[in-house]
């Protein structure tokens, strides 16, 4: 036996790509096209090297204490993680634990399996319908746990809060896992569920609408018991995770209301152009209430689309995937950025 014959192997996540030359149009990675509210950068400034020296609060205290204040909830309902990421992997860790499988759509955020195989946990794929919808019944089957976003990756589509609660009534015995990554352009959260489900996780992130991406800060809020046992797996694992600068950054970007509205309805008001825009040239679209769009051409596949746009220097993304080959997802850039886009796509879309 040789020593590779033991190594657990997984085929990983493929993230966006990168570019790393310098003035490209980067619209593949969800990223926010505005800075962090001020406060966010005074914070930075202010953050002195002595607190690099030391640990960082294994409880993340200011981070959770200013997100309980936020949404309205107890401290001991809130847990954190480095980016959404984290706390999803964490959550899988710690909730999908039996021999039946957990239930997540088809056409979905694309990390799920990689961690159901990861942890080794069996998993079954729902599929979406040919409208790309969740549909209720289909979760009601024998599972160790669901897990969905809301809006969806990659098509935005957002479902009503009156699916979520089928889904939750018909699995109390289950955890559900509502990732809600893009859920401040344009949503309604299903944290108001919370009071009458104690299986339900909601999860954010900093990552869209507060321009935090490079800090990873993500969040989960659910029941006490949840949070606790969320706890106990991270204490486990790391108790480090949170650095200093990225709970007070987080504290600083959560403060600052008037900013996260007027970045959030900037992206809304150019999204709801673009879909004008894209229609105009011929794009089928989903109704994304995202800071993407998932569009498609019925007269150039969309691989090429996405090679052209790419020989341009501007960057979207594309999954030669069953059900979405033909569809490509295009981030919500600054108007600038989105007018650079319709410029290349009229020229690319004419040969």
């Amino acid at each position: 036996m040789r020593w590779e014959d033991t190594v657990r192997r997984v085929v990983p996540y493929t993230p966006g790509e990168q570019p790393q030359k310098r003035d490209v149009i980067k619209l593949n990675t969800n990223e926010n096209p505005y800075p962090p509210a001020p406060g966010v950068t005074e914070t930075l400034s202010a953050f002195g090297s002595e607190q690099l020296r030391l640990y960082p609060d294994p409880e993340a205290k200011v981070l959770v204490d200013a997100l309980a204040q936020t949404y309205g909830v107890k401290p001991s309902q809130v847990f954190v993680g480095v980016g959404s990421d984290d706390v999803l992997s964490m959550a899988f860790l710690t909730f999908f634990h039996s021999d039946r499988p957990i239930l997540f759509p088809d056409v979905t955020y694309s990390f799920y399996d990689v961690w159901a195989e990861l942890y080794r946990i069996p998993y079954k794929k729902i599929p979406l319908t040919a409208e790309f919808r969740i549909c209720a019944a289909d979760y009601q089957q024998e599972n160790g746990g669901i897990i969905f976003p809301n809006p969806n990756a990659p098509t935005g589509i957002l479902e009503p809060l009156s699916l979520i609660e089928e889904i939750l009534r018909a699995n109390p015995a289950s955890v559900v896992i509502v990732d809600e990554a893009y859920i401040d352009f344009g949503g309604e959260s299903c944290l108001p569920l919370l009071g009458t489900y104690d299986n339900l996780l909601v999860v954010q992130t900093f990552s869209k609408s507060r321009s935090l991406a490079g800090l990873r800060i993500g969040f989960a809020i659910g029941s006490e018991a949840l949070i606790r046992y969320l706890n106990d797996v991270k204490f486990s694992v790391n108790s480090y995770t949170m650095t200093n600068s990225a709970c007070l950054c987080g504290a600083a970007a959560l403060r600052d209301t008037a900013y996260f509205k007027a970045a959030t309805e900037k992206i809304i008001a150019t999204r709801e152009a673009a879909k004008q825009r894209l229609r105009e040239m011929g794009f089928t679209l989903t109704d994304s209430q995202s800071n993407f769009l998932f569009a498609s051409h019925p007269a150039m596949p969309a691989g090429e689309i996405f090679a052209a746009l790419k020989a341009r220097d501007i960057y979207v993304r594309h999954w030669d995937q069953p059900r979405i080959g033909n569809f490509l997802r295009i981030t919500i850039g600054t108007p600038e950025q989105m007018e650079a886009l319709y410029a290349a796509l009229a020229d690319i879309l004419k040969k």
